[in-house]
């Protein structure tokens, strides 16, 4: 378990510094699960999606640079699994105690739905987020992976 606290550490840490940078509002992190938005706290409509797929694409770079043990690099690196999507939310502080900030809605759904479906070392997302960011950011290729039963 130290190891493995370790290892999210580091690899939150290379996240959160990626956020500061591409301006993106980290929801929470719950066990290995890192939650991130854009166009939540600040108005990003005309490049919101960009800046999540630029998000995933530094965020798969850094945990590939991220030893899973620093005392035995043969044990490799980080392999995530990544998945984005693109709507409406419902935001609000959870609790009296311990309180939390949430996201909910089937825009949160379906991101989780994409990550769970995506495969190691790849990012997925839906075709919502795929059309907007042929939109803002055209030299972003996508690769269409064909038919997938998402739930």
């Amino acid at each position: 378990p130290k190891k493995t606290s370790d290892m999210l550490d580091r690899l939150y840490s290379a996240f959160d510094g990626l956020c500061r940078e591409l301006h993106i509002f980290k929801v929470e992190t719950v066990g290995d699960a890192y939650m991130a938005v854009t166009n939540l706290v600040e108005d990003q409509a005309a490049d919101h999606t960009e800046r999540i797929a630029k998000f995933a694409t530094a965020a798969s770079a850094a945990a590939e640079a991220t030893l899973i043990d620093m005392e035995d690099p043969k044990s490799g690196t980080v392999r995530l699994r990544i998945g984005f999507h693109s709507g409406p939310v419902v935001a609000n502080v959870i609790g009296s105690m311990n309180q939390r900030f949430c996201l909910f809605g089937d825009t949160v759904n379906t991101a989780s739905r994409m990550e769970t479906t995506s495969a190691p070392g790849r990012i997925h997302c839906s075709r919502r987020a795929a059309t907007l960011l042929a939109q803002q950011s055209p030299a972003i290729s996508l690769f269409a992976r064909g038919s997938i039963v998402v739930k």
